[in-house]
């Protein structure tokens, strides 16, 4: 009889180990929400992969094959002139939470446009691709916008026709054009950009555009877009807190309605994020003349800056407006994320 106890216990407690490991192995490989891990545990991210420190910059987020992504631009690396790559790059992470991240990869120069190095990425699935849309950098008034294409997400191919986009008008902008942001409304890609004043001082804001056709590869080409911005900026710098730089638009749409999260004044000024409100994609109003997310309080993490937006609505609806900020005046760079409510109509930090 005493056998026969020994041997039902070890069969009850074999059969609880093997529930367990089915259930955190379930637990593990489905997305999490973003607050079911740790309701306290607040997302930082940093890329230490060139500089030794944290540094990672202009967030942008999708929900592709099961898990969130994360691109991102990263610096030269900090021992520039012994390696082999060149300049600014854009990483990829990826999240079950949205806030515990893993880097699994790095988009790189190869085309004679973005020798001098990439960044500042906007990402968007459609039609089963990843299509990336990013800026070169270090080429003045000359830096344009890109377009490359995955099917995993990680491995780009870029479009031999890059770059696809620079302003037309020679008025108002100096032909510079960074800080893409593609998003559909109704039949129509915009491209909206940011970009200098004639005099390389003020940063301001355009848009291009370009007809959705159902099922084309070539819809981003450089011969595809219209710049709807020819004669005067989408949206100018006005209010105090702003200074001379308005950039890194970020859109969503609700309830009919198109919101823009932006990024106000240059890089530590501070730069804030402030929210303006549309109809049409071309007509901006804003929704107070105070910052939707300022930086932070004297020793907080982000105390030099809450910057460079991007809002996303996970696979569940529930919105986060992920940011840049430091509190080094730039020695280093976090990426986080806030999560933004629309109890009233209208955007709301949790």
């Amino acid at each position: 009889m005493k056998k026969q106890l020994i041997k039902v216990f070890f069969d009850i407690r074999f059969l609880l180990i093997l529930l367990f490991c089915i259930l955190t192995s379930a637990a593990l490989s489905a997305p999490e929400s973003p607050d079911s891990s740790n309701k306290k545990t607040q997302m930082m991210f940093g890329d230490t992969s060139r500089r030794g420190v944290p540094y990672s910059k202009d967030p942008h987020v999708i929900f592709f094959k099961g898990r969130y992504l994360m691109y991102y631009s990263i610096p030269p690396y900090s021992n520039e002139a012994q390696n082999p790559i060149k300049g600014w790059g854009i990483g990829i992470s990826f999240s079950t939470n949205l806030v515990h991240w893993t880097s699994i990869g790095t988009i790189t120069p190869s085309q004679e446009c973005d020798a001098k190095g990439l960044c500042a990425p906007c990402a968007r699935v459609i039609d089963g691709k990843v299509h990336l849309f990013y800026q070169t950098y270090g080429n003045g008034k000359k830096d344009a916008i890109c377009h490359a294409s995955s099917t995993d997400g990680i491995t780009f191919d870029k479009n031999p026709t890059n770059p696809i986009f620079h302003p037309q008008s020679d008025t108002w902008n100096c032909g510079r054009a960074i800080d893409a942001e593609l998003f559909r409304f109704r039949d129509t890609y915009y491209l909206y950009y940011a970009t200098r004043d004639t005099e390389f001082k003020r940063q301001l804001l355009g848009v291009a555009s370009t007809p959705v056709v159902e099922g084309d590869s070539h819809n981003f080409d450089r011969d595809r877009w219209t710049d709807l911005s020819v004669k005067e900026p989408l949206l100018s710098p006005e209010l105090p807190w702003e200074g001379d730089c308005i950039e890194g638009a970020s859109l969503i749409e609700h309830n009919g309605k198109l919101y823009m999260f932006y990024a106000g004044a240059f890089n530590n000024s501070p730069q804030q994020i402030g929210v303006a409100v549309s109809q049409d994609a071309i007509t901006w109003t804003r929704l107070s003349e105070h910052p939707f997310l300022p930086n932070g309080a004297p020793g907080s993490w982000n105390q030099s800056e809450s910057g460079h937006p991007h809002i996303f609505e996970a696979p569940d609806g529930r919105t986060y407006l992920f940011y840049q900020g430091n509190n080094t005046r730039g020695k280093d760079w976090y990426l986080s994320q806030r999560e933004v409510l629309w109890e009233t109509g209208s955007p709301k930090l949790k």
